[in-house]
């Protein structure tokens, strides 16, 4: 089921990108090629109420049921009204109530949330989502990995670097079968919950058709060759002017810092003004916290979600 009338499509982004771009919102999952690559997954659909864009999907991330959201509403002119963004929202939920759906706003960028609080004074109940913040790192950072804090992220580089004979190249659309058969390979190997293998089956379901459109969506790419084979790939979009996403990064642990020759060969690859690197929320898996901490980011990006207190408490 779509909440409302649209699709995320190629031919939708021209409308999707002048609201995309029209406010600093900062978080991974308010750019083209996420709402793209996860469109089918999530049932991403959008429609425009009075003077904002609203965009509606499902959570993966509770266990027992599938909830749909609102992501907060897009404006084009890069400010919000308070009196319009309250029509638009209340107009949002009744089309929820109608489909029979709760009603919430999640993914919430903490720079939004007086925002809303002006809209909506003390009528929202407002709570962290940690599982769904972003990791933001300097690119900077994640290319000359300085200091003693990245002394082990240099240490599997550089052996990577001497032990084996590899080639970055960009991931294109013709390598889409290539990629597809080291993926599905790699992702059976992992001894995971039933829970982390269901995201990842997703997570390959997204990929089949986002892979035939690497060019037309513009994703950054980058892959690791190791005798003629693909060892390692990274897909990446963008995010503002000064910001790259990571969307997915896949390795062969049987090479030994391979994980840390694709993310630094993809920072190197950037152009010059992507400052920052938004390697997405941990979705509250404790092996993927871990490993996006140990890369000591920059900033973290919270996000919230919003419900409204008389539904919350009824």
């Amino acid at each position: 089921m779509f909440i409302f009338d649209n699709r995320i499509s190629i031919e939708s982004r021209p409308i999707l990108d002048e609201y995309l771009g029209g406010f600093k919102y900062r978080t991974s999952g308010l750019s083209f090629s996420s709402l793209y690559m996860w469109r089918n997954i999530n049932n991403f659909s959008w429609e425009i109420i009075g003077d904002y864009l609203c965009i509606s999907g499902i959570s993966h991330l509770e266990l027992e049921e599938k909830e749909y959201f609102l992501f907060p509403p897009l404006t084009k002119t890069g400010s919000y009204e308070k009196d319009g963004l309250r029509k638009t929202i209340l107009q949002a939920k009744e089309i929820f109530e109608e489909k029979g759906e709760k009603f919430s706003i999640r993914l919430i960028p903490f720079h939004m949330l007086d925002i809303l609080k002006k809209a909506f004074p003390n009528e929202l109940e407002f709570f962290d989502d940690r599982p769904n913040y972003d990791y933001v790192y300097l690119t900077e950072d994640l290319t000359k990995l300085k200091g003693r804090k990245y002394s082990s992220k240099r240490n599997h580089l550089n052996y990577f670097r001497q032990n084996f004979k590899y080639k970055y190249i960009p991931l294109t659309s013709d390598m889409a079968d290539d990629v597809m058969k080291f993926t599905i390979e790699f992702n059976r190997k992992k001894d995971i919950p039933d829970y982390e293998m269901e995201l990842l089956r997703m997570e390959e379901d997204a990929l089949e058709d986002v892979l035939f459109n690497l060019e037309n969506i513009g994703y950054y790419t980058g892959a690791i060759i190791i005798d003629d084979k693909i060892q390692a790939y990274i897909i990446g979009g963008q995010s503002g002017r000064d910001t790259a996403i990571v969307h997915v990064e896949k390795a062969n642990v049987e090479y030994r810092g391979a994980y840390q020759a694709v993310n630094n060969e993809f920072c190197k690859s950037m152009p010059a003004n992507i400052k920052y690197i938004n390697r997405e929320e941990d979705m509250g898996i404790p092996g993927l916290r871990k490993a996006k901490l140990s890369y000591r980011p920059y900033k973290m990006i919270e996000k919230y979600i919003g419900v409204f207190k008389q539904d919350f408490q009824s």
